[in-house]
Parts: C-alpha cells; sequence; structure tokens
C-alpha cells in the first residue's frame, strides 16, 4: 500500500518568473517529496528584475480556496507567504482559527526583492493581531524585523530582543533571517520558548536571487509537515536554501533564480 504523502497548504502570491511566491514554494515542498495545494492571494506579473504589476485575488476567493482544501484534503502544515491587502489577510485569520492544531509558518513578506511594496502599511497592525497568534514560527528578514518592532536590528543581542517583541504578538516562535547583515557568516536567530538558538554558515558570495524567503519558509514548513522538530526543519532547510542558491541560474537579465530542484534526477 502506498504511503500518503505528508500534505502542505500554500497561501501566497503567484510570481509569473518562477523564481518565488507560489511558483517557488511548490518547487521546494516537491523537492521534499511533500504534496503541495494552493490559495492564490494575488497574479503578479514579474521577472528577474522587478515587479511590474500586481492583481489581487478577492479575499472570499481566497477563503473559499482554503475551505475547501482543508475541507476535503486536510494540511499537515501551512505556509503563509505574500497577503496584500487587510480583507485578505482578515479572511485568512478567520478561516484559519478553526484549524489551531495545524502549523503555521508565517513568511511577512512586506517588500519584494526588487522593493516593490507587497502589504498595505494599514494591513501590518492587523497582520500582527491576527495571524501572529495562530503562528508557530514567523520568518522576517532584518529588513522587516526592524519595520514590525520598530527596533534597531543592528546586533544578535538587538536581534533576540526585536524576536522577543514579535513573540509578544502571539507567535510561538521568530526566525529572524540575517541574509541583509554585512560579513562573511549569515546568521538566522531563533527566538522560541525554549530559548535562543543561532544557526550560521559562510555567506555565499556574489551570487543575487529573489524567492530564497520565500523557499526557506516553505521548506521549514516542509520539515514541520514531515514530523521534524522546528530546529531540525529550519537546519535542513538551510541547507536546502544554500545548496539551491549556490546553483542559482542566470536565466535573465537581472536576479539569478535558484535551483529548486538540484536534488532531482530524470528516471
Amino acid at each position: 500500500m502506498k504511503q500518503t504523502p505528508p500534505r502542505l497548504l500554500i497561501i501566497a502570491g503567484s510570481d509569473s518568473s518562477g523564481g518565488a511566491g507560489v511558483q517557488a514554494d511548490i518547487k521546494t515542498a516537491t523537492a521534499f517529496g511533500v504534496y503541495a495545494m494552493t490559495a492564490v492571494t494575488a497574479v503578479t506579473v514579474q521577472d528577474t528584475v522587478r515587479v511590474h504589476a500586481i492583481h489581487p485575488v478577492p479575499a472570499s476567493i481566497v477563503r473559499d480556496q482554503i475551505a475547501r482544501v482543508l475541507g476535503d484534503i486536510g494540511a499537515d502544515a501551512i505556509k503563509i507567504g505574500m497577503l496584500g491587502s487587510r480583507e485578505t489577510v482578515e479572511a485568512v485569520a478567520d478561516v484559519l482559527t478553526g484549524h489551531a492544531s495545524i502549523p503555521i509558518v508565517l513568511d511577512p513578506v512586506l517588500v519584494s526583492t526588487s522593493g516593490t511594496p507587497l502589504m498595505e502599511e494599514r494591513t501590518i497592525d492587523i497582520m500582527t493581531s491576527r495571524l501572529f497568534p495562530l503562528a508557530a514560527l514567523v520568518t522576517p528578514n532584518l529588513p522587516e524585523a526592524k519595520r514590525l518592532t520598530g527596533m534597531n536590528v543592528g546586533d544578535e543581542p538587538d536581534i533576540v530582543r526585536a524576536g522577543q517583541r514579535l513573540r509578544e504578538h502571539g507567535a510561538k516562535s521568530v526566525l529572524v533571517k540575517g541574509g541583509h547583515a554585512e560579513g562573511d557568516c549569515v546568521r538566522d536567530v531563533l527566538v522560541a520558548e525554549g530559548g535562543i538558538e543561532t544557526f550560521e554558515a559562510p555567506r555565499i558570495a556574489a551570487v543575487s536571487a529573489h524567492g530564497t524567503g520565500c523557499t526557506l519558509s516553505t521548506a521549514i514548513a516542509c520539515g514541520l509537515a514531515k514530523g521534524a522538530s522546528l530546529s531540525d526543519a529550519i537546519r535542513h532547510a538551510r541547507d536546502f536554501v544554500r545548496v539551491a542558491l549556490a546553483a542559482a541560474a542566470n536565466l535573465g537579465v537581472g536576479s539569478r533564480l535558484l535551483d529548486h530542484m538540484h536534488n532531482a534526477s530524470c528516471i
């Protein structure tokens, strides 16, 4: 009898370049052997240079995508990425409130890699008040952590304090990603109820790619869907992103595109 694969529901926007968003999330889940389902929040016009346009999906459609998938197939983990509007945040929170047993990884996507705002300013407070309490893990990068808390995030003690501040909004754990910091080493800091854990590795020099945050959060969610501890899920996800980044392809004229299928082989 064939074993049922772990199930991951992805709530995020679509990226026409395939480098980030739902497309990157599906490729990541497939690489981890996890069955991916989606609730698309927006259709974006993107290439490797920038986001050219954003077309939001109505909040009611987002809500119904989630409800139908969870009601029929179910999920072992949920990843939330780009949400955009206040109405969508509230719709997602409303439908997920009834599924508290499913671990949620929330990537608070505020701005694209190219600098395009992806969430309205008035929506950020709604996200922290309604979605953070549902999340097993929130994964802000340094600029997002600064914007969400209004705090300086210059060194590790600052980062820990910012993570603790975000936990005060209800998130069980916060992983502050250090990719935007300078230096030869990339450090991500996990602030959780059980304490502080730092993950570090040498920086991969001279590689610029978009979609690393999407990929990391989805890879962590895949680990949780497969029953891994949070620490192990983060460690494996970081390893996956590092290899995908090192193998990133220069297919366009802008950012490189991660090789999400670096460990796949044709049969």
